[in-house]
């Protein structure tokens, strides 16, 4: 379990960020551009730059750190040295590469390549891949799927789900798109001008949203309208 019960985050003249939550299995944080979504992941991540001052007080069962945390980006391939063979980009045994690529559905010839010679959904696989090649604890996901196409949203979005139900981790899904995260978050956080303005379970907020600004979210998502009642 994580328990945020404090985030704060200000510049010089502005409140970006003031909110509380627990994370006791997958949680998704929902808002548009500028809600303060990833700045929330960067103050978990302790990847905020020096002009923004932090204030926060958080709860684990576990040790917040590199080997407890795993972190998939929005654009996968900035995780990645491009002149770089991914074997190298692992740090674990050969059986350890091999296994986890297994979880993620990934033959053990990708080992020998480069990069650039993956698909976009290969790339995202082995960054998946690389985060659970540690004993993590909590996985963020930052608009893992915002740059894949439509078959590879959808597979990646599989292989999440898949991989939530056979480890025991948290999840914290960060994006835009509820649709992408109807089936794998337990609980949704809304949030808006850094603030919270709705949460509760996945399914009940989807079929009976309370807050304007969460029926819009919602609504902005065609395949989601099935969820309304």
């Amino acid at each position: 379990m994580l328990k945020i019960n404090k985030l704060k985050i200000s510049s010089p003249d502005k409140q970006l960020v003031d909110i509380s939550f627990d994370i006791k299995d997958s949680s998704a944080l929902i808002g548009e551009s500028g809600s303060g979504k990833s700045l929330t992941l960067k103050a978990l991540l302790n990847l905020l730059p020096s002009s923004l001052q932090v204030e926060k007080d958080i709860y684990s069962t576990f040790e917040l750190n590199y080997d407890t945390i795993g972190f998939i980006p929005q654009n996968p391939f900035t995780s990645l040295s491009t002149m770089t063979k991914i074997t190298n980009q692992f740090f674990c045994s050969e059986e350890k590469k091999e296994e986890v690529l297994n979880l993620v559905s990934l033959d053990k010839s990708v080992l020998k390549k480069f990069p650039s010679q993956l698909s976009g959904g290969q790339i995202q696989r082995v960054v998946i891949a690389i985060a659970l090649s540690r004993d993590i604890k909590l996985l963020l996901l930052d608009e893992p799927t915002t740059a894949l196409d439509e078959e590879n949203k959808n597979n990646i979005i599989n292989l999440l789900n898949e991989i939530k139900n056979r480890l025991n981790i948290l999840i914290l899904f960060v994006t835009h798109d509820i649709n992408s995260i109807k089936d794998i978050c337990k609980n949704i956080i809304i949030l808006k001008n850094g603030k919270i303005i709705e949460e509760g379970l996945t399914n009940e907020i989807l079929s009976a949203p309370k807050e304007d600004y969460t029926k819009r979210l919602i609504n902005s998502t065609f395949r989601n309208k099935n969820f309304r009642t």
